[in-house]
């Protein structure tokens, strides 16, 4: 999810701290569980400092070992153990620890939700893990998660235990929704199409629009789903690998995307003085455009002259990922 849902639901699990006879009794516990959760909330994702050694370095490394199995009890440690050093608490630790830790479980398993993934098998497997039922940003459970804020901050007479628990329990039912609802569409695609292959459905910021990917033998079909409705999009053909391709898959660049990417489409385009390859993830299409990829540029030796991954696309245009 984006940064500013995670530090929305960090704060709201400090609300349900409170159902912890621990926090709920000692000011002092509950101040340091309200840190422990906002910093555990967004801490796997420091991961980001990684791009100031480029951005090839970045996807190799974010949300990968910061979102890993042994990260999600690192973090909590890491976190809890500075607190009670600044704070020099005397009790109530363990309670600190586990508010911190449900806080990083909570981040990771909201990542696991969308198009994006994790790799959060690490380090039993390097597979990115991406159930793609949550967009970035959920509107639904952000101002759900915020409407119990403000009513904790402004006292309305509920226990912030009874309120937060009744959001979390909303919050699950909700989730539980759309993997039910994901589920159906993706059975509704298989049975609309003849096509046998790996298919794929992603969440829009709608409740009722999702875009598809159906893998056949030949092509990636793309498409719309909007209140059952099945509309058809751009179909990006497989393209066999050349001399000109094959030149490229040595480049950083290129390495660094085919250990993320898990829908590849590749061009070959011969220009007047050379070649321009450009490797892209069909996951995140978007109109008739692979925004998410890689380009290489190569002379007629097949030397590569430039090399530049990233999105072909503004940071405020979809597809939001």
């Amino acid at each position: 999810m984006d940064t500013g849902s995670h530090l929305l639901l960090g704060m709201s699990l400090a609300g349900l701290a409170y159902a912890d006879p621990v926090v709920a009794l000692h000011p002092e516990i509950a101040h340091a569980v309200i840190i422990g959760t906002v910093i555990g909330s967004v801490a796997p994702d420091f991961d980001t400092l990684v791009r100031l050694r480029g951005y090839a370095f970045y996807i190799r490394h974010h949300r990968g070992i910061s979102h890993s199995i042994p990260a999600l009890f690192l973090w909590p440690a890491v976190i809890s153990g500075s607190i009670i050093l600044c704070s020099e608490l005397s009790h109530g630790w363990f309670s600190l620890f586990l508010w911190t830790l449900a806080a990083v479980v909570l981040h990771v398993g909201l990542d696991m939700c969308n198009t994006y993934g994790v790799q959060s098998l690490r380090p039993f497997s390097k597979a990115w893990v991406h159930l793609d039922i949550l967009s970035i940003f959920e509107p639904f459970l952000f101002f759900l998660h915020l409407a119990g804020i403000v009513a904790w901050w402004l006292h309305v007479g509920i226990a912030p235990g009874v309120l937060f628990g009744w959001i979390y329990v909303i919050s699950g039912l909700y989730i539980v929704i759309r993997v039910r609802q994901h589920r159906a569409l993706i059975r509704l695609i298989k049975a609309h199409s003849n096509k046998k292959g790996q298919c794929h459905v992603f969440p829009q910021l709608s409740w009722f629009r999702w875009q598809y990917l159906l893998e056949g033998e030949q092509a990636f079909y793309t498409g719309i789903i909007e209140r059952g409705r099945i509309m058809s999009g751009e179909v990006f053909s497989k393209q066999e690998k050349n001399d000109v391709i094959q030149a490229t898959v040595g480049t950083d660049g290129v390495r660094a995307f085919l250990a993320f990417a898990q829908r590849v489409h590749v061009t070959c385009l011969e220009l007047q003085d050379g070649y321009h390859v450009r490797w892209s993830d069909v996951r995140f299409w978007h109109g008739q455009k692979l925004p998410f990829g890689v380009d290489v540029r190569l002379d007629r030796e097949l030397n590569v002259i430039s090399c530049s991954l990233g999105w072909r696309k503004k940071v405020w245009e979809p597809p939001f990922v």
